[in-house]
């Protein structure tokens, strides 16, 4: 049988806390596909737009992500783009429809990758961008489309399969914006309530890999403080300072109201793996512990 990134890192069971991508600006463009291996590189647009958009999102620190209706049915009428801030305090999202592929050039890049707004048409409602880049990782096909197929039955408007996010070895995964949580090892029997807990305003800690616009390690301290405080709901905890000691980050946060401290310690350890069902050699796998979590 193929080798799978995915089952593999389940059976060894490491742990998906704190490895979301570290991401704060996004940009999705509708892109029915098929996509390449390197969906941007090998998107179907003419080279003029193309090599633009990936020299300017790349200038300007934004991640452009590939979008596509699960199962689209009929022809869609000009581009749907969405740019998105994931401050994780004040998180904004905003969207319109392009006519032309090469207005994608007249975006305000450099004003997203600096948190402010490009221009478009702000949105309340969330999206739930499931990854499927199959060409990227065959887990992600596999595990993704199920997946996209419960929240896009349950959330229609509001469901997009995405191209690669990383993490492919917690597949299946679903980015939610403008928050940027990454959630990981969803199936298809969670992608429904995953949904409705988001949209009543509240975080699955079970399946959260991590809030995209914090580091690593305060990933996993919101977590630890969420679980020891009992609290789910999406705004309720923010960070007020954070300090760093050779392997150790204490983190301080405030949880509605709240003050916290918590420790948390990256440890690598010697053991390698094969963390893509792509990979050619095998990689370290950090982890992050907790040590401590005090209320003050």
């Amino acid at each position: 049988m193929a080798y799978r990134c995915a089952a593999a890192s389940l059976e060894r069971d490491e742990p998906p806390l704190g490895t979301a991508s570290t991401v704060r600006a996004f940009l999705l463009v509708e892109n029915a596909g098929p996509w390449g291996t390197d969906a941007l590189r090998d998107v179907r647009l003419p080279d003029a737009v193309k090599l633009g958009l990936q020299g300017r999102s790349s200038a300007a620190n934004v991640r452009t992500l590939l979008v596509r209706r699960h199962r689209a049915i009929g022809q869609v009428s000009g581009t749907r783009v969405f740019a998105a801030y994931a401050d994780p305090t004040a998180p904004w999202l905003e969207t319109t429809t392009l006519a032309a592929d090469e207005e994608l050039l007249d975006l305000d890049l450099d004003a997203l990758g600096r948190g402010r707004s490009p221009g478009l048409e702000p949105t309340a409602e969330p999206v739930f961008a499931v990854c499927t880049h199959g060409r990227h990782d065959a887990c992600c096909a596999e595990l993704g489309r199920p997946v996209a197929a419960g929240l896009s039955s349950a959330h229609p408007d509001h469901t997009w399969e995405v191209s690669h996010i990383g993490g492919d070895r917690f597949a299946a995964n679903v980015l939610v914006l403008p928050e940027g949580l990454y959630y990981g090892r969803v199936t298809a029997a969670d992608a429904a309530a995953l949904g409705d807990r988001h949209r009543a305003g509240h975080l699955d800690l079970d399946l959260l890999r991590g809030r995209s616009g914090h580091p690593f390690a305060v990933q996993v301290a919101e977590v630890a403080v969420r679980r020891a405080a009992g609290e789910t709901r999406l705004g309720a905890v923010r960070v007020v300072s954070l300090a760093h000691d050779g392997a150790d980050t204490s983190v301080r946060l405030d949880v509605a109201g709240t003050p916290y401290d918590v420790l948390v310690r990256r440890t690598v350890g010697d053991e390698r793996h094969l963390l893509t069902c792509r990979a050619v050699r095998q990689n370290p796998t950090p982890t992050h512990e907790v040590v401590d979590v005090r209320r003050l």
